[in-house]
């Protein structure tokens, strides 16, 4: 008991280095939008940003979503990969080359990510250049003073691709068009909202999808997945892999992408001949 303790312990303390890592960034962005443009809109930025750190300051996790997934049998959703399927793949499975992709489903810079990268990035992978190994991250529900929604989404996101990688990849779209403007609104905490933006994909609406969503089958999953972002030592959100060599995705412009053409020229410049 005490091993699994000390364990325990750790893995908090990995929790809290990842959560500091990530204010800092975020306060860097600001400070930046600050100098630049001195706008109404970073204003608001910077508001955020400190209800961000007193929100992590108070110390609460998502702890009802663990003791949730703790009295659940563990379900591996179909179409993953890796130990316990904690990596979600898309593409060819014979492509030479590696583009991993770790993201919260709570943050906003990993949806202008995928909304400014997402089609290029499945129509590279559809054409053979590299296979997708997409890797996800929950520590903002704690970060963020408690919360549900970036287990609850992942969950969501975890019986969509049970459905197929297809309906996986239009999920993750629909949910980063969608997503809110500030971490700070738990908006993905709702059921009802994860099923609502599931219209938007054609054919998502299964009776299998629906009672996986409404009865959180993939929290033990969930809890998983989320924990191999601690122990794998990955530092914030979005991270961005093309073979193992970390390239960088956002622009700097608040939570904007690099443009397509900047993305394929890194891909390029990157991978392993």
């Amino acid at each position: 008991m005490a091993t699994s303790t000390k364990k325990e312990q750790r893995r908090e303390a990995r929790e809290r280095l990842h959560a500091e890592g990530e204010a800092r960034a975020r306060r860097a962005r600001v400070r930046g939008r600050l100098l630049v443009g001195g706008s109404v809109a970073a204003v608001l930025a910077l508001t955020a940003g400190v209800a961000l750190l007193a929100a992590e300051s108070s110390g609460a996790a998502g702890g009802d979503e663990a003791a949730a997934a703790a009295g659940k049998p563990f379900v591996r959703p179909a179409h993953t990969t890796g130990e316990d399927g904690i990596v979600v793949p898309y593409g060819k499975p014979d492509a030479q080359h590696v583009l991993t992709i770790w993201l919260d489903p709570r943050c906003p810079f990993c949806a202008g990510a995928e909304q400014g990268l997402g089609a290029t990035i499945k129509e590279q992978a559809d054409a053979g250049a590299y296979r997708v190994e997409y890797r996800f991250a929950t520590f903002l529900d704690k970060a963020l003073g408690g919360g549900k929604g970036s287990r609850r989404a992942l969950g969501a996101l975890g019986a969509a691709v049970n459905e197929s990688p297809e309906r996986f990849m239009d999920y993750l779209q629909v949910l980063s068009r969608n997503h809110p403007e500030q971490e700070t609104d738990d908006k993905f905490g709702s059921t009802a909202t994860l099923l609502e933006l599931a219209d938007q994909v054609p054919g998502l609406r299964t009776p299998a999808f629906d009672q996986a969503v409404e009865e959180h089958t993939y929290m033990p999953w969930v809890e998983k997945v989320g924990r191999a972002f601690h122990d794998e030592g990955v530092e914030g959100t979005p991270a961005v892999f093309i073979d193992g060599k970390k390239i960088t995705v956002n622009s700097g412009k608040g939570i904007e992408s690099i443009t397509p053409e900047a993305f394929k020229r890194l891909i390029e410049e990157n991978r392993t001949r």
